[in-house]
């Protein structure tokens, strides 16, 4: 047990190094069920791969780990007064101050409450005037069970990581949302038209009879009613005309 225990720890120093190829992206579900459970209960752990850490006693740039990366580690939660349960988030330079609603954590089929995850934000300075910064935390605590439960400290899983922004000052996640938002509105315009030729074909049948009626008579109308007399050959012509056209049943006449 001890060769596998030391054959799986990745953490040199308070920092995780992987072999090259391989990359630490557990789910939530993992994070607590795998890794924070097992720790709380002193069980073995999948791999030693997440450091301990008090997190607090540090500022976010100060950990261990790639700053650039999302750094993962076991913390215990310091009680901000000895007769009280909030959590003493303070460190050197700033706070991690509490934003949102904690958001319960899922097992797969989605039928049972496994942890909590509540989402932090660093701010420099003192409280009530520190300025925030892009410095955010995730931190995952077990559901429904508490330290005295299982006889240990109150462990929590903290995931720590630097919002990126763009060049405009924007977050990246913004952006993307910018260009997704511009891709399906240049869709939309892509997008072919379909006109009503039959709608259409009425207006200018409509135009053309107003025409008609406003158009001064010539020699070959009736000055009285100013309509076209037809003669009867073009009418035998339009009635074969009309006559073969209703014959295909495929189509349909105007009115």
């Amino acid at each position: 047990m001890e060769k596998e225990e030391k054959r799986l720890s990745f953490v040199r120093n308070g920092e995780l190094r992987l072999p090259p190829g391989f990359r630490f992206h557990p789910t939530d579900e993992e994070l607590v069920v795998q890794y924070l459970k097992r720790k709380v209960l002193s069980y073995p752990l999948p791999a030693s791969i997440i450091p301990e850490v008090h997190v607090c006693k540090s500022d976010p740039w100060d950990l261990p780990g790639d700053m650039e990366q999302e750094r993962y580690f076991f913390s215990t939660r310091e009680a901000k007064y000895s007769n009280g349960s909030r959590s003493n988030r303070a460190t050197h330079s700033g706070y991690w101050k509490a934003t949102g609603l904690d958001k319960q954590i899922l097992t797969s089929k989605g039928n049972q409450v496994v942890g909590m995850k509540k989402t932090l934000v660093f701010y420099r300075g003192k409280p009530p005037h520190g300025s925030r910064t892009d410095w955010i935390m995730h931190e995952y605590r077990l559901h429904n069970m508490q330290s005295s439960e299982v006889g240990m400290q109150s462990w929590v899983l903290c995931r720590i990581f630097l919002k990126r922004r763009s060049t405009n000052g924007k977050s990246e996640e913004q952006s993307s949302y910018r260009v997704r938002r511009d891709i399906m509105n240049s869709h939309n315009k892509s997008r072919p038209v379909f006109y009503d030729f039959l709608a259409q074909s009425k207006n200018n049948n409509k135009n053309i009879n107003n025409t008609d009626l406003n158009r001064t008579p010539s020699s070959s109308t009736s000055s009285i009613s100013g309509i076209t007399h037809i003669s009867s050959h073009e009418s035998d012509e339009r009635g074969e005309e009309s006559s073969s056209y209703n014959s295909l049943p495929s189509l349909t006449r105007n009115p």
